[in-house]
């Protein structure tokens, strides 16, 4: 559906700071290299604590971090082969979450029905992705395309983010090309133009017109020296609950968002650059710490004043969620309706389970929840 792109103010909905996730897609937990078979690491997606672990053999699992004895956090515990053994008592459970050892039974003693919740989980593009929903609908539901990966054509950088927001401030700040004032003394664009919206019920798509101008525009190869202000084309794809951004012809970014609780959010982001050098350069240029280097020196510093921006919003909205707010960029309430909606889709999905398992009997939302679905 094509959207008017005249800026208007507009009362923002509150709800769409309280709403949850819809947990029936694939959510980033870990950069892949920092797992380690024989390692643990907890990680949470929106108020699910996670014990992800990597065997010995280097296979992925990721089990609910709690044993159903006594409810031990099990990333305190160890990899015992393709196990994970509970800290407390030594109990094992295997990538189903089955109890299959506990070291002071018996052999011929029957073990008990002791069972964690187990998750689907995945590794790509140098991610590890867990799927928290239904897993009947893991194989059904793909990850994100990153083409670009492994295209010896572009220099990637991964860009971690981990901010004390609601995801939807998160990402209203993805789609919002209009903060380029925030980061004027760092060279940012400015002048942007809202060229085209387009919303479904799961995605937005946004084209902005943005100029450049200094040292940035000619380090990325936007412009030649004394060119002056250059203009490009920067076009923003939400399909819930990822993003993928491009600059014309110069840079793709692949954000993958990972909301971690009500406060919470992390992200994992692959930036895709076309510099201007030649490819057996670009891979020298990889072995030598590049990518360390344009990380910390340019990407982090704009990321920083905007984890700054997003954190004190939070601040401000939590001391007074009844506060209200107006909201001048069609892009922006695009957005919000998809967040909203998805959450108010799973909420309603699983209200209709439930009423099936449950003999037509609906169970009410709790207060929280009936608040988001209004």
């Amino acid at each position: 559906m094509e959207l008017a792109t005249t800026l208007q103010g507009q009362t923002v909905q509150n709800r769409v700071r309280e709403v949850g996730i819809n947990p029936d897609h694939w959510y980033p937990v870990a950069w892949a290299d920092q797992l380690q078979p024989g390692t643990v690491q907890p990680v949470q997606i929106w108020q699910q604590a996670i014990a992800l672990y990597r065997d010995q053999q280097g296979n992925l699992n990721a089990l609910e971090d709690a044993c159903p004895h006594k409810g031990i956090a099990l990333h305190q515990g160890k990899v015992e082969g393709p196990h994970l053994a509970c800290p407390y008592h030594g109990w094992q459970f295997n990538s189903e979450g089955e109890c299959v050892h506990i070291p002071y039974f018996p052999p011929e003693q029957k073990l008990p029905c002791a069972k964690a919740r187990s998750y689907p989980v995945q590794e790509q593009y140098g991610i590890v992705w867990v799927f928290p929903g239904n897993r009947d609908l893991a194989d059904q539901t793909t990850l994100p395309e990153v083409p670009e990966y492994g295209n010896p054509e572009f220099f990637m950088v991964r860009i971690p983010g981990h901010f004390q927001a609601h995801f939807s401030i998160c990402n209203e700040n993805t789609m919002d090309v209009f903060h380029g004032y925030l980061h004027q003394e760092l060279q940012g664009w400015f002048d942007p133009v809202l060229l085209s919206l387009k919303q479904t019920e799961n995605t937005v798509k946004a084209d902005y017109q943005v100029s450049y101008a200094g040292i940035m525009t000619k380090f990325l190869g936007l412009s030649k020296e004394n060119e002056g202000v250059t203009t490009r084309v920067v076009s923003v794809h939400y399909r819930y609950p990822h993003y993928h951004s491009t600059m014309e012809g110069v840079s793709s970014l692949h954000l993958m968002r990972s909301p971690v609780g009500p406060t919470e959010t992390r992200s994992f982001s692959l930036m895709f650059l076309k510099l201007p050098i030649p490819s057996w350069l670009l891979r020298r240029a990889s072995q030598l710490g590049l990518e360390k280097l344009i990380l910390d020196k340019l990407f982090m510093k704009f990321l920083l004043q905007d984890v700054e921006m997003m954190e004190s919003e939070q601040r401000t909205y939590s001391a007074n969620p009844d506060r209200q707010y107006v909201e001048v960029n069609p892009a922006i309430l695009a957005l919000q309706r998809v967040i909203v909606g998805q959450y108010v889709k799973f909420m309603q999905q699983s209200r209709e389970s439930d009423s099936q398992n449950n003999g037509n009997q609906i169970t009410p939302l709790p207060v929280a929840d009936r608040v988001a679905a209004k």
